[in-house]
């Protein structure tokens, strides 16, 4: 026992290194777990300024984008919101046209009347954290089949929510577990779905680098842009109208003008949105060897496809540039993720952590009565999935998402079967559903780009999938089509009624049955989504289950000092670190900032990666950078820190130790694009705009002092802010 117990310091001691910058925390575990170390590292709040459901506090200025996808944050008592230009791209993509092209010229509201509302946008405000587990935990028990288990926590969660939404039916809620089936939460929201454009750069400034400089450092992007919060009379939230006024925030953020330094403590609040931190090394050797790369040569055909016919029009262009963004960003991701798992042996560490557990299991009898099995049941789901893991990447990203027709034949032949019923008001219903289907899906849609990309991912799918594991409309390609995809493709592109707006709106007029039942879109969409869903058993799946909730369990139990934090799960967290330069390799050292000159330094208008648009340059050279200057001249762009962040983090503020906004979180860094599975506390950074930045390309190239007179602005000198004080209208001010 003495010498397990000297082990276990140990490792617990290697993952304590990290403390200061790992973690995604749950709010209102701050001031239980959190609140010394964070006031330690320079904090000057306290936690309950922090997260209170009583009073106003920091949380009631941050804000999730649509369900999760992205984070922002409110910035001015009239409910003007910053986040990312990429958060915001399929809304600035939405407004853009070749004749008005608010990508490329990007867009500002000079006055309210001049925003425009985004259709199928919303935010949510995060009311309050409610810990359901003891609750959940008592309908269960480990001698449960793991489908009745899942069944009686499903009940009991749906139960739960029942409950809050009768008593409050103004708020949504989220039912969420954590450590994979051990904890159980309920997280109150309030949302608001006017929302309106209010500001965004050209992509000469918010995607400057583009794909060459995504997840890079150093880096020079101002990946920001502006909506605004709207609510009716009494600031509830209301569908869009145009009576509706600016929402008024229980809290806003106030912009710093200090600038970061070295060490300078910093952190983020935002909705990661999925990590494996708790992954096992077979996990990782899967991900390695099958799903990572199966999902990169995916990915690659597809953004290649896209990118040959968005380069020869751009009304084309356009249509595509949201999708394009959307797969690059993961195609690099798992590129990046993959080389990094290698590079820094995490399947090495996970084994090591393993051993150790095992080691203490064997060492109780009770222990391995209620913790034997769980890393042979993990190990088996593996050894069982392997073999069919890479199919299952094809079948969602060669087949559902590979191309628009496959997804949009997939709704309709879930949503169409209500065209045939008996009741009229059913048919009635079911024709407006699908309109409203098609109405997405061809506001952004290319018949000529989209017939290639069906033929084209489908047949990658047959040529690099065993037939083992083919949709069975495979089958019909190969028997009546002679295996050719093309030819199949003639068929759909020219006579089905999904191929284009007009075909589609004439069969609703005057929908058949037979023709319905006889696409060859829907048949294939549909053969696909079996295909996917047949991908792992119950069986093989309840092993996944029941193997990793008693591994965590134990994990917790084996090292009870150590403060574990759930796996992100697009629930809002807080992360702390310090500003830091890093070492990626050997004889080489990035410095913590980037300036202006380094936008200079890489422009390159014959690349569009790279155009620097000549007022940009012209500003830059004349040093024009007002009071949005560092101490030594310089425009500072972006800044690098310690944090803990992931997808859905987009758009998160970056605060100083005084709550004020110092900038916006992006990316995170090329050498640890592992770190959704193992953090790399030598290696991790966020990179971040600095928020004098996004004022300086609002004033000074954007003209927009509109925005600059509406925030509040704390500069160097400025007594601490004080986050607890009551919103108030302050005197306009111009930043200076």
């Amino acid at each position: 026992m003495k010498r397990f117990t000297t082990l276990a310091a140990a490792f617990l001691l290697l993952f304590s290194s990290a403390r200061a910058d790992e973690g995604m925390w749950l709010l209102h575990m701050l001031q239980r777990i959190n609140e010394a170390g964070m006031q330690e590292a320079g904090l000057r709040l306290s936690a309950q300024d922090i997260y209170d459901i009583n009073n106003a506090s920091l949380k009631d200025a941050i804000v999730r984008l649509n369900g999760g996808s992205c984070t922002a944050e409110v910035i001015s008592s009239q409910g003007l919101v910053l986040t990312n230009h990429h958060c915001a791209y399929g809304a600035i993509q939405s407004f853009s046209a070749p004749e008005h092209d608010y990508l490329t010229d990007g867009f500002w509201a000079k006055a309210k009347d001049q925003e425009m509302h985004i259709e199928d946008f919303f935010v949510s405000f995060l009311v309050r954290i409610d810990d359901v587990t003891e609750r959940v935990l008592s309908k269960v028990n480990d001698d449960m089949p793991e489908g009745e288990r899942g069944a009686a926590v499903a009940a009991e969660l749906d139960a739960i929510q029942k409950e809050y939404m009768e008593a409050n039916p103004a708020y949504s809620y989220d039912m969420k577990t954590m450590y994979y089936g051990n904890e159980f939460y309920v997280f109150t929201y309030q949302d608001y779905s006017d929302v309106r454009l209010v500001a965004a750069p050209p992509e000469s400034v918010g995607k400057y680098g583009g794909d060459t400089d995504n997840w890079m450092w150093p880096r020079h992007t101002g990946d920001f842009s502006m909506v605004r919060i709207y609510a009716d009379a009494d600031n509830n939230p209301a569908d869009y109208s145009e009576d509706n006024v600016p929402f008024t925030p229980k809290r806003h953020l106030k912009i710093s003008m200090a600038g970061v330094d070295q060490g300078d403590y910093t952190m983020i609040m935002g909705y990661p949105g999925s990590t494996d931190r708790f992954l096992s090394s077979w996990g990782v050797e899967q991900a390695i060897n099958l799903y990572n790369p199966s999902v990169v040569e995916c990915r690659d055909l597809k953004l290649k496809t896209m990118k040959s016919h968005m380069d020869e029009d751009k009304a084309v262009r356009i249509k595509y540039a949201a999708k394009y963004a959307q797969t690059a960003n993961y195609w690099k991701y798992y590129i990046g993720q993959t080389k990094g798992l290698k590079r820094l042996e995490v399947q090495a560490q996970k084994q090591k952590l393993e051993a150790l557990f095992n080691r203490w299991v064997n060492e109780d009898e009770g222990r391995k009565a209620e913790y034997g099995e769980a890393l042979d049941l993990i190990a088996d789901y593996y050894a069982e999935t392997d073999a069919t893991v890479k199919a299952d990447v094809y079948a969602l990203e060669a087949g559902l998402i590979g191309s628009d027709i496959a997804l949009f034949g997939l709704r309709v032949g879930r949503a169409g079967t209500g065209m045939f019923d008996a009741d009229p008001e059913k048919v009635a219903a079911a024709k407006a559903g699908l309109q409203g289907l098609a109405d997405d899906h061809f506001k952004d849609y290319d018949m000529d780009t989209d017939r290639e990309l069906f033929v084209k991912m489908l047949t990658k799918y047959r040529d690099d999938i065993d037939p083992a594991y083919w949709p069975t409309q495979f089958t019909v390609v190969q028997n009546k089509y002679k295996g050719d995809f093309e030819a199949y493709a003639n068929k759909i592109y020219s006579k089905s009624p999904l191929r284009s707006a007009e075909a589609f709106a004439a069969f609703l007029e005057n929908p058949k049955q037979k023709t319905f039942e006889k696409d060859l879109a829907i048949a294939m969409s549909m053969s696909l989504l079996q295909r996917y869903f047949q991908g792992t058993s119950p069986e093989v799946q309840a092993k996944f289950d029941r193997g990793y909730r008693l591994f965590v369990r134990g994990l917790r139990e084996l090292m009870p000092n150590k403060a574990w934090y759930p796996d992100a799960n697009s629930t809002m967290r807080l992360t702390y670190g310090p500003v830091g330069d890093y070492k990626p390799a050997d004889a080489v050292h990035y410095d913590f900032v980037t300036t202006a000159n380094g936008i200079l330094e890489k422009k390159d208008n014959s690349n569009p990666e790279f155009i620097v648009p000549e007022r940009l340059e012209q500003l830059i050279k004349a040093r024009d950078f007002g009071p949005y200057a560092d101490e030594n001249g310089e425009l500072v762009v972006c800044f690098i820190h310690g944090t803990d962040i992931t997808g859905g983090n987009s758009g998160s503020p970056v605060m100083n130790a005084d709550g004020d906004l110092i900038g916006l979180a992006f990316d995170g860094n090329w050498e640890a694009m592992s770190g959704d599975i193992a953090f790399e506390h030598q290696l991790q950074r966020t990179i971040s705009v600095d928020i004098r930045y996004v004022m300086w390309i609002l004033d000074k190239y954007a003209g927009c002092t509109n925005l600059i007179e509406e925030m509040d602005f704390v500069y160097a000198s400025d007594e601490p802010a004080d986050v607890l004080a009551e919103p108030q209208l302050s005197e306009p001010t111009d930043g200076k």
